[in-house]
């Protein structure tokens, strides 16, 4: 939802929490090699977020990180990594992934955004569904068609004080011990695209459960959307918006949450820092 030509005091800043309200959130260190650790009735959660050519806050975050030289992740502009440990057993339909609002948008939305979308529906996530110009915007898909990577790993104990092991990971397509057998019982494909394309079907993703404890890694980045010079590139398309960015529309977040209860399990909060703005993390730490 950012533009080019951005001024040069408008900077990125990224916070998580387990809710919408931002005062639960925690500033993550974009780039760093160690992840944010959320932890809810819910679920607990590792959450690492990587932008190519990152200049925002906090001060000194590396530029990049060595997850855009890997071959499998190096097109990616941004990239969100996940390990999650349900508290309680999920079904695989009701897990959504996506962005919302708390306020109407479509006043901001530039010229030929409904033909972007089109284009994403289309070619690049057929499974997206949402209505960006409703009073309550969204845009969501179901989880497992709408992760680039997604990794099955082991039951962890409930008193597991994080949910997985490596330092910076690239995620790829797999699984880990047990859960090498888990995939196996569901039919899932090896190859990350045809999981994807697989999970587009409605009754594959309700037969299809995240187990209490175990541990799923995911990984959700793509090379349309630009942070750095705040523009949108689909095939054909380039959306460039900093004129729609504003004290009220500023912020760009990712939602994970459950389709019938309507509970928010993760928000990952991407916000561009105005000039003038006061620069603190939702949470009320000061940024650097």
């Amino acid at each position: 939802m950012f533009s080019s030509n951005k001024a040069p005091n408008h900077r990125l800043r990224v916070t998580a929490g387990p809710h919408y309200d931002p005062q639960t959130h925690q500033l993550v260190h974009v780039n760093g090699p160690s992840p944010i650790r959320i932890r809810s009735a819910h679920l607990t959660a590792d959450i690492w977020v990587r932008i190519k050519e990152y200049t925002g806050y906090p001060e000194g975050s590396p530029r990049s990180n060595p997850y855009f030289t890997h071959p499998t992740t190096s097109a990616n502009r941004y990239s969100i990594t996940l390990s999650l440990a349900f508290a309680d057993d999920v079904n695989g339909d009701d897990l959504l992934f996506g962005n919302d609002f708390d306020h109407p948008i479509r006043a901001y939305l530039p010229p030929g955004f409904h033909t972007a979308f089109k284009v994403v529906k289309t070619m690049l996530d057929p499974a997206i569904d949402g209505d960006a110009y409703s009073d309550t915007p969204y845009l969501y898909s179901p989880a497992l068609a709408a992760w680039n990577q997604f990794r099955v790993g082991e039951v962890v104990p409930p008193d597991t004080t994080k949910p997985a092991g490596d330092a910076d990971p690239v995620v790829l397509e797999g699984a880990a011990g047990s859960g090498n057998a888990v995939r196996e019982r569901y039919g899932l494909p090896e190859d990350a695209s045809a999981r994807t394309k697989y999970f587009r079907e409605e009754a594959k993703r309700k037969g299809f459960v995240f187990e209490k404890g175990r541990v799923y890694e995911a990984d959700f980045g793509n090379p349309y959307l630009d942070f750095e010079e705040f523009a949108i590139h689909v095939p054909g398309i380039t959306l460039n918006i900093s004129k729609y960015v504003s004290e009220k529309n500023n912020v760009l977040r990712y939602v994970l949450k459950n389709r019938a209860t309507g509970e928010e399990y993760l928000v990952i909060g991407f916000t561009v820092v105005l000039d003038g703005a006061d620069e603190t993390t939702e949470g009320g730490d000061e940024v650097d």
